[in-house]
C-alpha cells in the first residue's frame, strides 16, 4: 500500500491539501488531481471566488460536504452545487469555467468543505466536445448498512451504479462511518485508493493517516473500519496504459497540445463564460500543478 501524504496549500479563507499529482505517484485509474477544500467557514461578505481559467483534454468532478458554490462555463451552463451532488464538467477538446460562492451564502457566515478531482480523459477522446452535467443528490445511489452510508458518485459500488457519465472505467465513493463500523473494499478496479477526509479509519487493521491517500494493492479485497466518526472517498478505476502530462490546468498525453493550450489562453483564443467574463486567471510562470512538462 502506497501513501500520499499531502501537500498544503493555505488560500487565506481555507486551505486546500492536494495528493495527486505527486512525485511517488501521477494517476490513480483516472484520477490525476485529487484536492481536499476546507473545512472552513467564509466570514459574512466573503466566499470562493474561482475567477475564468481553461481546461482540455480532462473532466474535473466537484463533490461538496458542506456550502455552495455557483459553477459557469463557457458553454452557458450555470448550476449551484450543494453537499450530496455532483458536478462532472468535460473539458475535451477546451472550456473556460468559474466557481463563486453564491450570493444568499455570502450574506451570513458560510461553510465550505469538499473535494474535487480531475480525471484524464482516455486515448481517443481527449478532444471530445466539451460538455457539462450536474446530478442532484436524490440521483446518486445510497449504499446503507450498519453503521455506514455510501454514496456512490461514479462508476459501480457494492451492486449499485450511480448515472454520472464515465469516460472510461471509474469508480468514486463518498463514505460516512460511525465509530466501529466497516465496510468491504471490493477488489475489481484495476487501481484504487482511499482518502480519509474527516476522523480515523483503519484498513485491515493498519491506521491510516488523516487526509492521506493511500493507494492500495491490485487485485486485494480489503476492509474499511472507523475507529472515530468518520468520512472516507474511496476513488480509482481503469488503469491508463499511456502517460498523461499535467501543466497548470491542462492535461494531456501530448505535451505539444498542452503547450498550444497555454499559447491560446495567452492569445485570449478560449471562449468567454457568459455572466462572468469580465476577469480571468492570468497563466502562470511557475504553477503549482505540474508532472513532467
Amino acid at each position: 500500500m502506497l501513501t500520499i501524504t499531502p501537500t498544503t496549500h493555505d488560500l487565506g479563507d481555507f486551505k486546500v491539501r492536494r495528493t495527486l499529482p505527486s512525485k511517488p505517484r501521477t494517476m490513480v485509474g483516472p484520477f490525476i488531481f485529487v484536492d481536499q477544500f476546507g473545512p472552513a467557514q467564509f466570514d459574512i461578505g466573503a466566499g470562493m471566488d474561482v475567477r475564468p481559467h481553461p481546461h482540455i483534454n480532462l473532466a474535473t468532478v466537484t463533490y461538496l460536504f458542506e456550502g455552495a458554490i455557483d459553477h459557469r462555463d463557457s458553454l452557458g451552463s450555470f448550476a449551484t452545487i450543494r453537499p450530496g451532488a455532483v458536478n462532472l464538467m468535460t473539458a475535451g477538446s477546451g472550456i473556460v469555467h468559474s466557481e463563486r460562492t453564491p450570493p444568499l451564502e455570502r450574506g451570513v457566515v458560510s461553510p465550505i468543505s469538499g473535494m474535487q478531482t480531475w480525471l484524464a480523459l482516455p486515448d481517443g477522446k481527449e478532444e471530445i466536445d466539451p460538455a457539462f452535467e450536474s446530478r442532484p443528490a436524490d440521483a446518486l445511489p445510497l449504499v446503507e448498512s450498519d453503521g455506514f452510508s455510501a454514496r456512490v458518485i461514479m462508476g459501480s459500488l457494492w451492486g449499485e451504479t450511480a448515472p454520472t457519465t464515465q469516460h472510461s472505467g471509474t469508480i468514486y465513493a463518498d463514505i460516512l462511518m460511525n465509530a466501529g463500523a466497516s465496510i468491504p473494499i471490493e477488489a475489481e478496479a484495476d487501481e484504487r485508493a482511499v482518502l480519509i477526509a474527516l476522523g480515523d479509519a483503519e484498513l485491515d487493521g493498519q491506521a491510516l493517516e488523516r487526509h492521506s491517500l493511500y493507494v492500495l494493492a491490485p487485485g486485494q479485497a480489503m476492509t474499511l473500519r472507523a475507529t472515530s466518526d468518520a468520512r472516507v472517498m474511496l476513488l480509482g478505476g481503469e488503469a491508463f496504459k499511456t502517460q498523461r502530462h499535467v501543466w497548470w490546468n491542462f492535461v494531456s498525453s501530448d505535451r505539444e497540445r498542452i503547450n498550444q493550450a497555454k499559447a491560446d489562453w495567452k492569445a485570449g483564443k478560449f471562449p468567454l463564460v457568459p455572466g462572468d467574463d469580465k476577469e480571468s486567471i492570468p497563466i502562470p510562470e511557475v504553477p503549482l500543478t505540474r508532472s513532467d512538462t
